[in-house]
């Protein structure tokens, strides 16, 4: 497997056609509007079968004039899981597609439905993927007992489906959407005990629908507890000998951290990072009986610690508590501190669950469009 460390810079999709396609996956309501619905029938040009989004270009009639027309639909990750491939449409095509028209005005629409027009059949049907088969069983443990957060011998598998989207303080009840969009703007006051600069940005990244979030725009890497809420998962490889243990992080452009359990010091390397603060921090990781702990600091401020934007200065220190009661559960608890951003220490916590018998998805943020 093929991982990139830290974040790649945004490049331009590059196509020579009217309507370009933001070239970022982002919070859907940031870019369409679900106020204008909108129904386009034409005929295919081209797919383009890329990460972050899929798109299918097509040209639409209008009286004399003919137009092209970028349609966006999901991942090619999301899409394969739901069967569907680059052979799926080809050029010629007769389509009929309803969506979200872009907010910006271009020739663009979100599709909520595609229908090839010749035979009605659905395509992109994102309503037939299959949820995980539940994995039960003890907690797998090495020879020691010492639980493990990563595959057992000849087995591989990853952590995903978190419980929660959107980080909030313990027994805070929000509902948000996949990308930690707030259902109720009103609840920006129970996620966190925010100082009020730190209250208002995180209102304003809501407001505005997350239009800004780095990791979508600029391929940002997902620091602090961001990683284990996407939903390409994470996983885990523990390197006993050596006392570290690598988390390969499925979203974002699949960065990787690493956590060290020989004690050494949170701090950089005279040749190297001394003074550099870092997109994951510096790990130090130990295990107090069945729980991994991790104590972390050294952060930057360049990213969002969370879905739905919690803000956080370089003054970060974050505390994970890692456990596994089961073969098909991970338990994540972190502690914040921040006094930077906020007024006291708090903590949130959600679980994950073990997809069993398959690595992690293949997706890179930006898919090195030209």
């Amino acid at each position: 497997m093929k991982y990139r460390v830290y974040g790649l810079v945004a490049v331009a999709l590059g196509v020579c056609l009217a309507a370009k396609p933001l070239v970022a996956h982002h919070e859907i309501l940031a870019k369409f509007d679900d106020k204008k619905p909108l129904t386009l029938k034409g005929t295919v040009t081209k797919l383009d079968w890329a990460n972050p989004h899929v798109h299918v270009f097509m040209n639409v009639s209008s009286g004399n004039t003919v137009a092209n027309w970028a349609v966006e639909l999901e991942s090619p990750v999301d899409l394969g899981k739901a069967g569907w491939g680059r052979d799926s449409v080809k050029p010629g095509d007769a389509l009929t597609v309803q969506g979200l028209s872009a907010r910006n005005g271009t020739r663009q629409v979100w599709a909520n439905s595609v229908v090839m027009s010749s035979n009605n059949k659905k395509l992109f049907d994102m309503t037939n993927v299959k949820a995980p088969a539940p994995v039960s069983g003890p907690t797998p443990r090495w020879p020691d007992g010492q639980p493990r957060l990563g595959a057992e011998p000849g087995q591989t598998g990853y952590w995903a489906h978190p419980s929660s989207v959107i980080m909030a303080q313990t027994g805070v009840n929000v509902q948000a959407d996949n990308y930690g969009l707030l259902k109720n703007i009103s609840d920006v006051d129970k996620i966190a005990p925010f100082q009020k600069w730190a209250r208002d940005v995180f209102d304003l990244r809501q407001k505005s629908l997350l239009k800004d979030d780095p990791m979508y725009l600029n391929c940002m890497p997902p620091g602090g507890p961001r990683q284990f809420q996407l939903p390409y998962g994470v996983q885990f490889a523990e390197d006993r000998d050596r006392k570290r243990v690598f988390v390969f992080v499925g979203s974002g452009n699949r960065n990787y951290r690493i956590i060290y359990t020989d004690g050494r010091p949170q701090q950089g390397q005279l040749r190297g990072d001394a003074d550099n603060p870092l997109y994951y921090g510096r790990a130090a990781g130990k295990w107090e009986g069945d729980t991994f702990t991790v104590d972390i600091k050294g952060f930057n401020e360049k990213f969002w610690m969370s879905n739905g934007g919690l803000p956080h200065t370089d003054q970060l220190h974050l505390i994970e508590h890692i456990t596994r009661p089961d073969k098909g559960t991970l338990k994540y608890e972190v502690t914040v501190d921040d006094p930077g951003a906020y007024t006291k220490t708090w903590t949130s916590s959600w679980t994950l669950k073990w997809v069993a018998g398959e690595e992690l998805p293949v997706y890179y943020c930006q898919d090195n469009r030209p």
